[in-house]
């Protein structure tokens, strides 16, 4: 058996606010998108690379206390790699995320910034400075 693709899938109630927000605020390219009976709308939306990262209770406090300084992050967090961090940082507030933390430059030498997102989604925008 091979695991070829990572899909996160997002349930968002305002299904327009979080196309709008990751597809053009965020600038993530639309690869397919499909309707339903009953109104159903599905975007997919091409995120480059997948990871999976697992992490223990250690290492989530870590990352936590360095990128926001509390604990921040419910049980899923996304993360997403950027060009530009402090640009990417403004097209997602303006796009209408709610701030967590500003960007912030960790001891792996990333530049991070983390955010509420639309679709209920908690959002780390990274740029990786090594």
């Amino acid at each position: 058996m091979t695991v070829r693709q990572l899909r996160l899938v997002v349930h968002a109630s305002d299904y327009d606010q979080a196309l709008a927000f990751f597809r053009d605020a965020l600038g993530m390219p639309q690869a397919e998108a499909y309707s339903g009976p009953g109104g159903a709308e599905v975007t997919i939306l091409d995120a480059g690379r997948a990871t999976l990262e697992i992490c223990n209770d250690a290492q989530i406090d870590y990352i936590d206390e360095v990128e926001v300084g509390h604990r921040a992050a419910p049980h899923f967090r996304v993360a997403l790699e950027v060009d530009d961090c402090a640009t990417a940082t403004e097209a997602a507030l303006e796009g209408g995320a709610m701030p967590v933390a500003p960007p912030t430059l960790t001891p792996w030498t990333s530049l991070n910034a983390r955010f509420d997102a639309p679709g209920e989604v908690h959002l780390t925008l990274f740029e990786e400075r090594a």
